[in-house]
């Protein structure tokens, strides 16, 4: 089994993953405390190895469960979103939470990649075991992201270019 403070130490990795995927403090934190409640009910599955990956699919998994269980219930974030701790510069918190409210415009799926990509450094072959997708799915989930996370800060129209109407 995991040591205490292997587990302690993954913790705010999981938090950040969590607001990510729930664009909510409060969500963020209550997936966090599902994810470490069924760590250690499972703690005797786990095989030493990569714990903050264990952990991660064991997030995702839960997430996924929650997710369907509340009817794909809508995962946008509150109107007045709490205030970010950032720079002391008013244009980075500016910035920050548009960041914000543009990853919760993607998918979730396509910002479960994206977040383990980018935020968490995963690999794309720890994504995919992560997630329980090929790689291949894996790698357009995080193009289709990418691209749209730039339309959306860019301000351009949330309907995608192929299904706009041409006169």
């Amino acid at each position: 089994m995991f040591s205490d403070d292997a587990l302690l130490a993954e913790i705010p990795r999981l938090r950040r993953y969590a607001r990510g995927l729930t664009g909510d403090a409060a969500r963020a934190d209550d997936l966090v405390q599902d994810t470490l409640e069924r760590a250690l009910q499972k703690g005797r599955l786990w095989r030493p190895g990569n714990l903050r990956a264990w952990l991660l699919t064991m997030m995702h998994n839960v997430f996924v469960n929650q997710y369907r269980a509340a009817g794909a219930m809508d995962f946008r974030p509150p109107e007045d979103l709490p205030e970010i701790a950032v720079r002391p510069q008013q244009q980075d918190g500016i910035e920050l939470r548009e960041l914000e409210r543009a990853l919760q415009q993607l998918s979730p799926e396509q910002r479960e990649v994206l977040l383990l990509v980018a935020l968490e450094d995963m690999s794309y072959e720890d994504t995919a075991r992560i997630l329980g997708t090929p790689i291949g799915t894996v790698m357009s989930r995080l193009s289709r992201a990418r691209e749209r996370l730039r339309q959306v800060l860019a301000g351009q129209s949330a309907v995608p270019d192929y299904l706009k109407v041409v006169k």
